[in-house]
């Protein structure tokens, strides 16, 4: 049987890196594409047609910050497929990054460069904003849509018989420190980014408990620094022109530095390839890249608390009711 994937911000980066990689494993495969912008999208779908002619893509117009947008997404999927092997979580913003520029120089001449890029700790702030929905931007996109398109989609994720698998792109820059339960959305903070990912680190190791025994599993990755628009736009391109050969020299010392969308997209392909019951829902699954240019993944165990991560469980469950009810 042919498998189901469906990839959210699939048109560019890490994203459209992962379906060409899919493709390349499997050709029989069904891949959705789930993008916002639809222009972007067919391109993106062109580009993998002009290498896997006989490639099954298809389309599907998602905007994860709108719960409108993700019902109706949904109820399309639900439409078109009668199952669901892969749904790769991608699609994510950092809106309006501010830099702390002495803290970046600074951190260039130090030994703590590798950890300065690979967490954007002390480094990297944001202000974020509310969307239609009521909801803070960041925490709906890179959060709350995909939450609300789990539930919508479970009857093709939980069906008898039959495993699925959930992976979301997560970030060594998910920090503890950035979440607080009182304020599950950080509209009162300044690393909604952190914040949204530690997020989804939880509601992973959630899912696993309350849906393994439906047939499916959840897993969280870490794509390591790579360069895409997202990380692009944190900086004056002068300054990347700058940074860049630092950068290079810098990956002959660390494994976290992937750079390319292809290298970033390891821990998201390794995955494709192994069974659900041989993996750690504690863990976090990194891809990574030796300083000679070879890729490969490695877990390590994420700072969560499970009674923490069932109470933020059950508050996005009441959140999704509110929001749900009042877009249908």
């Amino acid at each position: 049987m042919e498998k189901v994937v469906v990839v959210t911000g699939a048109n560019s980066g890490i994203g459209l890196a992962l379906c060409e990689r899919l493709l390349m494993e499997d050709r029989h495969l069904r891949l959705c594409l789930a993008c916002r912008n639809m222009q972007r999208a067919e391109a993106a779908r062109s580009a993998l047609l002009a290498s896997h002619a006989d490639a099954r893509i298809d389309l599907l117009h998602l905007d994860v910050g709108s719960v409108r947008s993700v019902l109706t997404a949904a109820e399309e999927i639900r439409s078109r497929y009668n199952k669901i092997d892969f749904l790769y979580l991608n699609a994510g913003i950092m809106p309006n990054p501010q830099v702390n520029l002495k803290a970046l120089f600074r951190g260039l001449f130090s030994r703590k460069v590798i950890h300065m890029f690979a967490t954007a700790e002390g480094l990297l702030t944001q202000r974020d904003l509310l969307n239609s929905d009521g909801l803070q931007e960041v925490f709906a996109t890179n959060l709350f849509g995909h939450f609300i398109l789990i539930q919508e989609l479970e009857p093709l994720l939980c069906r008898a018989g039959h495993r699925s698998r959930v992976v979301w792109t997560s970030s060594s820059n998910a920090r503890r420190s950035a979440f607080s339960m009182e304020d599950i959305q950080h509209g009162n903070g300044t690393e909604p980014y952190s914040s949204s990912k530690y997020a989804s680190d939880m509601l992973s190791l959630a899912l696993n408990r309350h849906k393994n025994n439906q047939g499916l599993f959840s897993s969280v990755i870490c794509p390591g620094l790579v360069m895409t628009n997202l990380t692009y736009g944190i900086l004056p391109s002068f300054l990347w022109s700058l940074i860049m050969p630092i950068m290079y020299l810098i990956r002959l010392f660390t494994n976290t530095f992937t750079l390319t969308p292809y290298n970033g997209a390891e821990a998201l392909h390794w995955l494709f390839l192994q069974k659900p019951e041989s993996l750690d829902p504690r863990v976090k699954y990194h891809s990574l890249t030796s300083g000679f240019g070879t890729n490969y993944t490695q877990p390590q165990k994420m700072d969560i608390d499970e009674e923490m991560s069932e109470i933020f469980y059950s508050k996005l469950l009441e959140l999704e009711n509110t929001k749900a009810s009042a877009a249908s």
